[in-house]
């Protein structure tokens, strides 16, 4: 039976350093004096303790000494934290597995180092799912990390902490990084800008780039878009991709008219819930107001394309049970939980099919490039059916049943990080009956990330996000 506190909305929002600050304006405030970057850690610190208890969003906390100087960086003194999966020095890096003991850093991963440059504070690493492999933060004999919206609910997977705390208006701004849908997911669960740039855009993902497939990108979640613009031109400035078409700062609507496929149903056949549809119907709707042409598309991708990523995936958790001693000299794989051991086992029935999966998901890429033909943009649900409870997903779920539930949800993300296009999400006009945000996305050609962010400058200014303190 849920309970009361189950039942509770949570945020940290309140008049101190931060106040209703994004990444940005924080950053201002403390370029112009009006608080310190000591201050904005100090009281992150507080807001954090004040919401943890109930959202469980937090794997460590760094002891780390506030910045008393200016700093330098679109995001200096703004405090954040870093992701689970990725090195901090000084930090543990668990990848959200009670697999093995996880050691100490002693570096910063290469992404590390680029959030770093933009001037953030880091306080910590935020909690996920074993691996990233879960659309939804839960655990076997662990606290879930809570929906700050609907404590009962998921707040998403895999950078769940994450989107969890900036949601709750703990910190302005946190990492965040997609795999399959891993930064879209949480921000479509919890509210939040989520924005997937192109396969390189970012200094490469130290876990996937040697894979045969780099699913992997880096990014940040956030409340606005301009803090996701402002992120995507600090890592431009710190290291920039000559291979793709620079962004530069994206500061608004770009006033140029669009033309942009819509689709309700999944490319592999998966239908939205209602709730889903009413809400990209209804951003379709605000496009054409707006100047925009919207017209339906159809994605032609391979019919065998959910089983084909099914086994991409589950080869990467045979993958991780066979190396997982570089983790941990503890690291025993029968300890991973039961959605890595069912992708596992999954995997070595299949095994024998890698070629022509690895060969059919490389080739995903021109059927997708099709649909943009004479388009700019595509629009689509980020997830097929809106947020689920606690525990509809979580790993102790019979892998049968967990897998046909996930491949019902997760129906829309994962062809952008297979063929490496950019996509952002978006919190849609709509909620639940519960009052659950509703995310609505757009992906882009390879290299889109600026006609992204234009266009959800636009949206935001046209229907500006709802807030969770104003719940």
């Amino acid at each position: 039976m849920t309970t009361f506190e189950e039942r509770a909305t949570v945020h940290a929002f309140r008049d101190d350093a931060l106040g209703e600050h994004d990444a940005v304006g924080l950053a201002a405030a403390i370029r112009r004096g009006e608080v310190s970057a000591a201050e904005a850690a100090r009281d992150a610190r507080e807001r954090v303790r004040g919401v943890e208890a109930r959202l469980h969003a937090v794997q460590a906390y760094a002891d780390t000494p506030a910045r008393t100087g200016p700093g330098v960086g679109p995001f200096a003194g703004v405090p954040t934290f870093v992701k689970d999966n990725t090195d901090y020095r000084g930090l543990p890096t668990g990848h959200g597995s009670a697999a093995f003991r996880p050691r100490e850093a002693r570096r910063h991963a290469p992404f590390a180092r680029q959030l770093l440059s933009s001037g953030v504070t880091v306080l910590g690493k935020t909690r996920m799912p074993e691996f990233g492999f879960s659309p939804t933060t839960e655990y076997e004999g662990a606290e879930p990390v809570r929906n700050p919206w609907h404590t009962g609910h998921s707040a998403g997977g895999s950078s769940g902490g994450s989107a969890a705390l900036v949601a709750a208006g703990a910190v302005p701004v946190a990492h965040a990084n997609d795999g399959g849908g891993s930064i879209r997911i949480p921000a479509a669960c919890c509210g939040l800008v989520g924005l997937k740039p192109t396969r390189g855009r970012v200094v490469p993902n130290e876990q996937s780039r040697r894979l045969p497939i780099d699913l992997v990108t880096d990014g940040v979640v956030s409340r606005s878009v301009r803090d996701a613009a402002a992120f995507l031109a600090a890592a431009e400035t710190y290291w920039r991709n000559p291979g793709l078409p620079p962004v530069g700062l994206a500061e608004g609507p770009s006033g140029q008219r669009l033309r942009i496929g819509f689709l309700l149903d999944s490319p592999n056949g998966v239908r939205s819930d209602p709730a889903t549809r009413a809400a990209v119907s209804r951003t379709a709707a605000t496009l054409e107001g707006l100047g925009h042409t919207v017209e339906p598309v159809e994605i032609a991708i391979d019919p065998r394309f959910t089983d084909d990523f099914l086994t991409y995936w589950g080869m990467l958790s045979f993958l991780l049970g066979v190396t997982g001693r570089t983790l941990g000299a503890d690291f025993d794989r029968g300890r991973m939980d039961g959605l890595s051991r069912g992708l596992r086992e999954t995997y070595l029935e299949n095994w024998r099919r890698t070629p022509g999966v690895l060969s059919r998901l490389k080739h995903t890429r021109e059927a997708y490039a099709a649909a943009f033909r004479g388009r700019d943009l595509v629009l689509s649900p980020v997830l097929a059916h809106t947020t689920p409870p606690i525990g509809h997903l979580g790993p102790a779920v019979p892998y049968p049943a967990l897998i046909e539930r996930i491949l019902a949800y997760v129906a829309f993300t994962p062809v952008d990080n297979v063929v490496g296009t950019p996509s952002v999400s978006l919190p849609a006009e709509t909620t639940t009956e519960d009052g659950l945000p509703v995310g609505v996305m757009f992906s882009a050609r390879p290299g889109g990330e600026r006609t992204l962010l234009e266009v959800a400058f636009q949206l935001e200014a046209e229907r500006p996000f709802r807030r969770i303190q104003d719940r």
